[in-house]
Order: C-alpha cells, then structure tokens, then sequence
C-alpha cells in the first residue's frame, strides 16, 4: 500500500546527491534552488496528503548537451503539507512526518541522490540509476530526468519501507485496516538551472 505523507516525504528528502560514477570532464549547472521546487504526495488507504520540500544544494553535470551526471541534497527539516490548510491538521501532521515515526529530522538533517548511471532514452528525457538515502540508509533508486533548456524534471516513486520508514506500513504490521499508509510514494522535482 502507499505510505502517505511519510513516504512522500521520503521521496522528497528525496533530497538528494548525484554524481557520476565514471569522472567526465563535464559542465556542472548549478541549480537555482530558490527557484526550483521538490513535491512529494503519499497514500493512504482513506485517502493522500502531498506537500513540498526544499533542496539544499544541487548540480548536473553536462557533456555538452547531454546529462552525464548530478548531485542534489535535500533539506528534511523543510518538510511542508500543502493539501491541509493551518488548524486543520497541518502541523500536525509537520509534527508527525518529522519524528522518529517517518524521517527523525532531528537526527537525519538532510537526504541525498547520487546519480550512478545516466541512460539517454529520447531527445530529452534519461533513465537514472541511483543511491537515495534516507536516515542515514543507502538504496537504488531509478528515475526519469527530462531536460528542456535550462530546466529539468525529475519523477520518481520511492518506497519508504526500505529506508526504516515504518509507520502505518503493511510491510511491517498486520491488521491495520483503514489505517495502512502505502508504502510507495511520488516525487516531482522541478529544476531550474
């Protein structure tokens, strides 16, 4: 099942470095990141919450034209829901996905993606393979970055589970009914370079 808010947000901590594996001699774009946005949303069995987080710094490294490489790092503690209006259960649910419950923001700060293999697919778009960690634990990762100009959009789903994320997971209790969280969640980043 998709983990709400949680897993988005793991997706969003999603914050993430890439690098190349093999060095190359490229151009690095640095990433605007007060012009750049990171949206998470996650699922529930009754229902979804999405919100946004903030990257902390970030790069693509160029081959000309072509995307060869990257490096991102995402802001945990920034971790925002956008679906859910203040009294409303907005900051608690802030409250919840930054405890040790989903991200322990206290104790893990940022998030991270390290691009280990960059496949050109069309024109515009790649096929990414690379480390994500969250709470301090590495895992593969593939996504999709589609590049036009001086702007690149990356999707991805990232599965909570594998990164310690257990609240309201089906992958670790039983019987939770209405209650389960899906553990797969989606993450839109919208670069500008």
């Amino acid at each position: 099942m998709k983990k709400t808010v949680s897993s988005i947000f793991l997706a969003i901590l999603f914050g993430f470095s890439a690098t190349a594996s093999t060095p190359i001699d490229g151009e690095k774009k640095e990433v605007n990141i007060s012009q750049s946005k990171v949206t998470w949303k996650a699922y529930k069995v009754t229902g979804e919450h999405d919100g946004t987080i903030q990257l902390k710094s970030g790069h693509l490294e160029m081959d000309g034209k072509k995307l060869v490489g990257g490096e991102f790092e995402v802001d945990m503690t920034s971790i925002i829901v956008t679906d859910l209006a203040a009294g409303d259960g907005k900051e608690k649910l802030e409250g919840h996905l930054k405890s040790d419950d989903f991200f322990g923001v206290e104790k893990h700060t940022t998030a991270k993606l390290v691009f280990m293999s960059v496949e050109n697919f069309n024109k515009n778009s790649y096929t990414v393979k690379g480390d994500l960690t969250i709470k301090g634990i590495t895992k593969p990762i593939t996504l999709v970055v589609s590049m036009f100009e001086n702007k690149a959009t990356a999707t991805m789903k990232v599965d909570r589970s594998k990164f310690d994320v257990r609240y309201g997971s089906g992958s670790f209790f039983d019987d939770l009914g209405d209650k389960t969280i899906y553990d797969e969640f989606d993450l839109v980043v919208d670069l500008v370079l």
